[in-house]
């Protein structure tokens, strides 16, 4: 009996030992080439980067997959419940493998002679998302446990939540728990309530099948379950329970809104960040870059670049329909066209198919809807003719002149009670105690009074900047995005005409010249000793002016007295000015780089312009402030850069010339904003481009306008013409965000009234017309101009004097 006994315990002894080290070779075998987990410890999935607006707004994102990153430990009880409840209640108690969980999904799979149910643990489901693969297999499994089981003696059990939260995949696009709640509700992670949370809880194990926005069946037989689960484990009161499941839920995807405004911002933005980061790095690094832009500055002036090219886009005639239709294709264009009445109402174009035509007017459709273009709405479109103005041309008086049947064109509903069309319904019902039916087939019914309208072809940009930072406050690269993503602001340089005059006037303030110095507006021409070429400048009116002053030539811009001033001061001081302010073209030691003839961009021109606005130094532009990773560390703290330029007593007084350029020159459409303003035009040479740069102590803003290939923009299409009004609608939609300010004068300055004719000082009891102008202390003039009246003293009685005067 006892060596039976004996036996028997050397037998279990050898089963104990052989089964451990079958274990053991199993575990051998099993944990052969297993992956490092160091990818997992040291977890940086791909999220999105995220484009704030300076007040935190979003302006976009950057992304191959939607996740945005969530700390498990910054969600409420109920968040991570909900999961904890799904796939692993008893992820705080185990080591990283669940062997209750192993041992029903064992018996499952035996029952069903299959691999049906997994059993994994969220440590396991981890490793298996970030390491192994997808396959079902006994061998992948024992792997996973391994791993599992090492994996939590690396990493806490909330760190190990964490990542299983931001990785799981949702369905619809949405990596992670934080995107999830924004593809489904518009929420964060944090704002969901119990239903929400139960619902996408249930989503991980079939998220496309169980896409509630495609399958609300089966996705709330989901939430049901997870809803059970919580039950069953008391993390939830019956009361909880009963009012999550009667709780309707309100799917909400919200808008993207990438690329919906401040387009070319945006686009600036991730220009910029690829450049600095690399491309991977913006789309997978979950960056949280801040930027300069203001919205409110930003709609205001991509509204107001839209409104002005339309207006020059009119002014340069109708260039025809959008296309013709005839017979079958006419009917087809109406049937499947769709029309959203209520952004018609709000402002939108509409494409409309014209079908009748007569002397005043034609009939349109679009859709269902019927409209009315009125001759007097179209008086606009005449044939384009660059070397004509709209007021050498009559208005159109007939509409068989620009229109005919068939013909595709877009139209914009004239202003009328600026109601929506649920406005117009509740009248037609108030009206006419009309049942739904009637008031849906009154307003198919109704005669809508339309307008012709047209896309324009010429493009422009407009930036505006505060001097004092350097922020971009607003970026407009063009007539729109969609149709063209190049950046006129930025990426396209043009000839900047007068408004490098103020450079010029600059450099001549420090090389003996004043505010009241006296140049010869006459004739000159140059000839190229090389080719015999010849060169005769002229001021933009055709005519010459005889002696002026500094002053006067800067306001009116005079281009013979620049010439004149360039020629006297070197245009290599001129050159070294420009780059002083960091202007950067290919500047060439000629003197027609005094006119603007050396192209460069907008931004780059209001970057030079605000040593003008500041004192004397210039701001580098930032569109970016700030960039943190997904974890908050710091990458890029955008400081701002002035770098000094020129002396505080220059700026000014060219700010003072330029203020007077607005009160008495070619910038005096900018008056109408009431504020004080100093600014200057630019028109380059057969309108091919026109400019404004005006400014404010506060904010700098430039405007430019003009063809992507040059070409005329049209008679009369001045920088005052075709820049100046975008400026102005932009400006008067921000301009109540400040206060009205001042320029303040720096020390060194003296103020001393001269007479106009001469630049003397003007007496006491002097009547002629006068200016009071700003002298670096010293440089003010000393003798009094004679006592001649109408401050003629000195000028020359006629042409031909003048020319006595010259030769």
């Amino acid at each position: 009996m006892r060596k039976l006994l004996i036996i028997g315990l050397i037998l279990v002894v050898f089963l104990v030992l052989a089964g451990a080290g079958g274990l053991l070779g199993l575990y051998v075998w099993a944990a052969r080439d297993l992956p490092s987990f160091k990818k997992i410890t040291d977890y940086n999935p791909s999220l999105v980067t995220t484009v704030l607006a300076q007040d935190g707004e979003v302006l976009g994102y950057f992304y191959n997959e939607r996740r945005f990153l969530v700390e498990s430990s910054d969600l409420p009880p109920h968040v991570v419940q909900s999961f904890l409840a799904a796939e692993d209640s008893n992820f705080y108690q185990h080591e990283g493998i669940d062997i209750s969980g192993i041992m029903r999904s064992l018996i499952r799979n035996i029952q069903a002679r299959g691999i049906v149910q997994g059993g994994s643990t969220i440590t396991q489901q981890v490793i298996k998302s970030l390491l192994l693969t997808p396959e079902r297999s006994y061998e992948r499994k024992l792997k996973e446990a391994i791993l599992a089981y090492r994996l939590e003696r690396y990493l806490t059990k909330d760190e190990i939540l964490t990542i299983y939260l931001n990785q799981i995949f949702f369905g619809a696009g949405a990596y992670g728990i934080e995107a999830a709640a924004r593809t489904y509700f518009n929420k964060h992670a944090h704002e969901l309530d119990l239903a929400e949370v139960a619902l996408l809880a249930g989503l991980p194990k079939a998220p496309s099948l169980n896409n509630p926005l495609r399958n609300a069946a089966g996705a709330r037989s989901r939430q049901v379950y997870v809803l059970d689960r919580l039950l069953a484990l008391g993390w939830i009161s019956p009361a909880e329970y009963s009012a999550a499941l009667e709780q309707q839920l309100v799917f909400d995807s919200g808008s993207d809104p990438s690329w919906q405004r401040g387009s070319w911002y945006l686009e600036e933005v991730r220009r910029d960040l690829v450049a600095k980061y690399g491309e991977e790095k913006v789309y997978t690094g979950g960056l949280k870059v801040r930027t300069a832009v203001d919205l409110r500055h930003q709609i205001a002036a991509e509204q107001a670049m839209r409104s002005e090219l339309i207006a020059l886009g009119k002014r340069q005639g109708w260039r025809g329909p959008i296309e013709r239709l005839t017979g079958a294709a006419a009917d087809i264009f109406l049937q499947n066209q769709h029309v959203d009445m209520d952004a018609v109402l709000s402002g939108d174009w509409i494409r409309a198919l014209v079908t009748d035509v007569r002397a005043d007017g034609a009939y349109v459709r679009f859709g269902p809807y019927h409209g009315w273009l009125d001759v007097a709405a179209m008086g606009w479109a005449r044939t384009p003719n660059p070397a004509r103005a709209p007021e050498d041309v009559p208005p159109i008086r007939d509409a068989q002149r620009v229109l005919e049947v068939g013909d595709v064109v877009w139209a914009s509903l004239l202003p009328m009670e600026n109601e929506s069309l649920d406005e117009l319904a509740l009248d037609l019902e108030a009206e006419n105690g009309e049942q739904a039916d009637d008031i849906a087939q009154a307003l198919l019914g109704r005669k809508w009074e339309l307008a012709l309208e047209q896309e324009p072809t010429v493009e422009g940009a407009l930036a505006s900047i505060d001097p004092l930072t350097g922020d971009v406050l607003a970026l407009v690269g063009g007539y729109s995005f969609q149709r063209s993503h190049f950046n006129r602001a930025t990426q396209a340089v043009r000839q900047p005409g007068s408004t490098f005059k103020p450079i010029v006037y600059s450099a001549a303030l420090d090389h003996g010249y004043t505010a009241a110095s006296i140049v010869m507006d006459a004739p000159i021409v140059f000839t190229d000793a090389a080719t015999s070429d010849t060169w005769k400048p002229e001021n933009f009116e055709g005519r010459f002016y005889g002696p002026t002053l500094l002053r006067t030539a800067l306001v009116k811009s005079r281009n013979l007295v620049t010439i004149r001033v360039a020629q006297s001061v070197g245009i290599t001081n001129i050159i070294a000015r420009a780059r002083e302010l960091g202007l950067q073209g290919d500047f060439t030691p000629d003197l027609s780089v005094s006119l603007g003839s050396i192209p460069v961009n907008l931004v780059n021109m209001c970057q030079a312009f605000s040593a003008f606005a500041r004192d004397g130094s210039t701001v580098e532009p930032r569109t970016i402030l700030s960039v943190h990773t997904a974890w908050g560390e710091v990458l890029l703290e955008n400081e701002v850069h002035a770098t000094p330029a020129i002396s505080p007593q220059n700026a000014y007084i060219i700010t003072n010339m330029l203020e007077e350029a607005v009160r008495d020159g070619t910038g005096r459409r900018a008056r109408a904003l009431g504020r004080p303003v100093a600014g200057k035009t630019g028109t380059t040479n057969n309108h091919h481009d026109a400019w404004f740069i005006g400014y404010t102590p506060y904010l700098l803003t430039g405007v430019y306008i003009g063809f992507d290939q040059l070409a005329p923009l049209g008679r009369l299409e001045t920088g005052s013409r075709a820049a100046l009004p975008a400026w102005l609608a932009y400006r008067q939609e921000v301009e109540n965000m400040y206060p009205t300010q001042n320029f303040t004068p720096p020390p060194g300055l003296v103020m001393a009234r001269v007479d106009a004719g001469s630049g003397l000082l003007a007496g006491p009891a002097w009547e002629g017309e006068t200016y009071l102008l700003p002298f670096v202390s010293g440089t003010q003039p000393q003798q009094v101009a004679s006592s001649r009246k109408n401050g003629d003293a000195g000028r020359p009685s006629s042409e031909e004097d003048l020319l006595r005067q010259i030769f």
